[in-house]
């Protein structure tokens, strides 16, 4: 891993409306944005079930435990900048900004094809010792 290395990303090619029903059960957030139609018209939102934040959090999660295999995520700072609505394509990315006492700096984000930024932020990953690399002791 190198500054300036882009991160694979994680993609969704449609955001599941089902899945936002297991989401609602699971944070126990029943807003009704989550899960009627109809109730996101009212708001003036769109004819579209949006997507629980923290499921959108997670794409990002996804794409850097795959992106640094053995890492930890030591923090991860971000910006909700608009909705995921269902049926949506989205991408979760990210480029390496710093590389210091083991641990990369990374600018990251998730975007929906159709509309382009939907979050963005920082993260900071804790890479996995290469083996070898660990306290040798006698």
């Amino acid at each position: 891993m190198n500054i300036g290395d882009i991160l694979p990303p994680f993609r969704i090619a449609s955001v599941d409306p089902e899945a936002m029903k297991t989401w609602a059960v699971a944070l126990h957030d029943p807003n009704a944005i989550h899960l009627d139609r109809a109730a996101v018209a009212a708001k003036g939102l769109g004819d579209r079930v949006i997507n629980q934040g923290p499921a959108n959090l997670a794409y990002i999660i996804n794409m850097l435990r795959a992106a640094f295999p053995g890492g930890a995520i030591r923090s991860l700072d971000v910006r909700y900048v608009d909705n995921v609505f269902e049926g949506d394509d989205v991408s979760a990315g990210g480029t390496v900004t710093a590389i210091e006492g083991g641990q990369a700096t990374c600018d990251v984000w998730l975007r929906a094809v159709e509309r382009d930024l939907v979050i963005k932020g920082m993260a900071v990953v804790t890479l996995a010792e290469a083996p070898g690399d660990g306290d040798q002791r006698a």
